[in-house]
């Protein structure tokens, strides 16, 4: 009986092990394969957007406008942002000058929170105009504070995976339109976006 007892948690301790191995193995982190640049780049691309409050105000913003403006601005506004901010990011990492970025990240925050809250809806060409020229400034600004042993290209893919993201935020936010008060409640976000996106500005301003 006792030998029967000792095979049985003997069986079960390997057992135990096996599944232990195999749950560490699918634990193990996506940069396993890649070099420390790498994945440096790729974190510190993606949390790069989520460290500055103009830039948080202004993707979301992209995105609820895209929603308040409907199908098929929807999706235009929040992929050309993306796309455009790729290669404002390169002429950062490639040292391009671009003269006011921090002045043009901050003043996409307002006018971008004033066209929420008057609900403008322009041509879908012009819309994604204003929302490419500010995405140039936004790129830029992450590409230029690349860090020096950060691999260009994962952080790049990082700082656009994460205002994808934060589109996405705004579109579910958007969605509010649909309610009854919907509309009233996206002004009223546009114009906090606007007042809070000009606080910036302007204690930018005046700090320069």
């Amino acid at each position: 009986m006792r030998d029967h007892f000792l095979k049985t948690r003997h069986t079960a301790s390997r057992r135990w092990v096996a599944t232990v191995a195999v749950i560490a193995a699918l634990a193990t982190p996506a940069f396993a394969h890649t070099t420390p640049g790498q994945a440096q780049g790729l974190v510190t691309g993606f949390l790069h957007p989520l460290s500055g409050l103009d830039h948080i105000l202004a993707m979301v913003a992209v995105g609820i406008w895209g929603a308040q403006l409907r199908r098929p601005a929807i999706w235009i506004l929040p992929v050309a942002f993306p796309l455009v901010m790729s290669f404002g990011g390169l002429l950062g990492i490639r040292g391009v000058p671009l003269p006011g970025v921090e002045i043009g990240v901050a003043a996409s925050a307002v006018v971008l929170g004033i066209v929420i809250a008057l609900e403008l809806r322009p041509p879908l060409w012009v819309a994604a105009l204003i929302v490419s020229a500010f995405a140039i400034f936004h790129g830029h600004a992450h590409g230029a504070e690349l860090p020096k042993a950060a691999a260009p290209l994962t952080y790049a893919l990082g700082f656009v995976l994460a205002t994808g993201l934060l589109h996405v935020s705004g579109i579910l936010i958007g969605l509010v339109d649909l309610l009854p008060a919907g509309s009233r409640l996206l002004r009223t976000a546009g114009g906090l976006i606007a007042t809070t996106g000009l606080v910036l500005l302007v204690a930018l301003v005046t700090h320069a």
